[in-house]
């Protein structure tokens, strides 16, 4: 076995296996782009939620922490 042959099963598992499902998503674009973006819209909600809740605990800290400081 070469090298070469090693970098050649590396390209043909990424283009092959890891990447099916974005060829699979670029075909559903054509069809429905609200269906090809499900995702990216799942995770921006997710972060949205994600940065609400850091920022009601950040405001938690800072007053205890406010609170602790003036006691």
């Amino acid at each position: 076995m070469e090298l070469k042959d090693l970098f050649y099963g590396i390209q043909d598992f990424f283009v092959d296996v890891a990447f099916a499902p974005l060829d699979w998503l670029r075909e559903l674009q054509d069809s429905s782009w609200l269906a090809a973006n499900l995702i990216n819209i799942v995770f921006i909600i997710v972060v949205s939620v994600a940065f609400v809740y850091w920022c009601i605990q950040l405001n938690k800290f800072d007053s205890q922490e406010h609170h602790n400081l003036n006691s």
